[in-house]
């Protein structure tokens, strides 16, 4: 099986990131730069391929690959951001997935979707509402995955900007997050509390390996107990426009 990522170069214009539920701090540029190399140089070293989608100066967020596609299976569902300025940042993703041969969907009006809302595992895709993505956006999805018979679940979303700003999953399902943050953990079958808010973000590389901020040394030793493997990048520029490591990209299988 073919392990490819998408990957985006930062824009100059990083530090004019919107947010929405943190204050704003100084980003420094160069160190951003540094630490996204540093995030796909990880990627590349466990054995996934990375393909940069062409970059776009203009969009300052659009770093955050994540929330332009939710890819599921051989089907790559464009999204509508929640945030206008974000909007011109599907167009190189989709062209890029395009040129990969990947069958292509929308999410259209009224719908609004950004990927970082949704969580997939086991057939199951929760996408997290009241952020940046609507109902509407929540049925369209529903309506692209019903060919591969997955079940989606739409997530009261309060207090973080996206649905994978408050969980993530493990290799073997269990949810993971930081409590404070989380609307409902009884959501999940499985729920972890990891004691850093950092913590709460992990990208599966394989069965057994996770990737993670360094942020979170009290959660990478109790994801160690429980037998994982974790390779940890330093992400601080983007936490600070609340970014993690999620975020900066998109697997794609087969």
């Amino acid at each position: 099986m073919n392990r490819r990522a998408l990957v985006r170069r930062p824009s100059p214009r990083l530090a004019d990131g919107l947010l929405t539920h943190i204050e704003r701090v100084p980003v420094d540029l160069d160190l951003a730069l540094e630490q996204w190399d540093g995030y796909v140089a990880a990627l590349q070293a466990e054995g996934w391929e990375t393909v940069e989608v062409p970059p776009a100066p203009d969009c300052p967020d659009s770093v955050f690959v994540e929330d332009t596609v939710v890819m599921y299976a051989d089907l790559a569902v464009i999204t509508r951001p929640g945030a206008d300025e974000r909007k011109p940042e599907i167009e190189g993703t989709e062209q890029t997935l395009r040129d990969l041969g990947y069958r292509i969907a929308h999410i259209e009006a009224p719908g609004t979707l950004d990927g970082g809302d949704v969580l997939k595992y086991g057939g199951t895709v929760w996408v997290g509402l009241g952020g940046r993505t609507n109902q509407a956006g929540v049925d369209r999805l529903a309506g692209h995955l019903e060919q591969f018979g997955a079940r989606v679940v739409g997530v009261p979303l309060t207090k973080v900007l996206h649905l994978k700003s408050a969980v993530t999953a493990l290799p073997d399902g269990t949810v993971v997050g930081f409590e404070e943050l989380v609307d409902d953990p009884a959501v999940w079958p499985e729920f972890l509390a990891v004691p850093e808010e950092p913590g709460s973000h992990v990208v599966l590389l394989d069965e057994n390996t996770v990737l993670m901020s360094t942020s979170a040394p009290e959660t990478r030793a109790l994801f160690e107990a429980r037998g994982l493997r974790v390779v940890a990048v330093d992400l601080t520029e983007y936490e600070k426009l609340e970014g993690c490591v999620t975020c900066l990209s998109v697997r794609l299988r087969g």
